[in-house]
């Protein structure tokens, strides 16, 4: 089973209700109210999600976070990697991080590629909007 952790998909509804929100300055914590969601995981989520640049931090007293685009542009693929990392389904894959001790001698070597791209052209066709059922901003 291909399984997204918990964080991804908490990105998901956090991007969505920010997407309601666009280009409204929000903090982590009026987002934890709306999403139902602790306070400190949200912060988290929010933090990886700036690191990627996928919403914009502002700091300050009065700062927060926002969305400046609209959820029609974000894929899929790019909450996955700011929360997951790069798609790869083994280890063996191109562009993975991970490396395999049988990678020289594996009759599967290389195999998966044209999977792993598949895949990641799927996702990339389906955006934050596609995953709130709307298009938000």
């Amino acid at each position: 089973m291909i399984k997204l952790s918990k964080l991804t998909d908490y990105a998901v509804v956090v991007l969505a209700h920010m997407a309601r929100s666009r280009g409204e300055l929000l903090s982590a914590g009026s987002l934890a109210e709306k999403a139902n969601l602790p306070e400190p995981t949200v912060a988290k989520v929010l933090k990886l999600l700036a690191k990627q640049e996928l919403i914009e931090s502002v700091r300050g007293v009065t700062g927060g976070y926002r969305l400046e685009c609209g959820a029609q542009d974000i894929p899929v693929t790019a909450i996955i990697a700011a929360m997951e990392g790069p798609i790869a389904l083994t280890a063996c894959v191109e562009d993975s991080a991970e490396s395999c001790a049988l990678q020289g001698v594996c009759a599967m070597n290389g195999r998966w590629n044209p999977v792993n791209r598949a895949l990641r052209s799927a996702l990339d066709n389906v955006t934050l909007a596609d995953m709130t059922g709307g298009r938000h901003g």
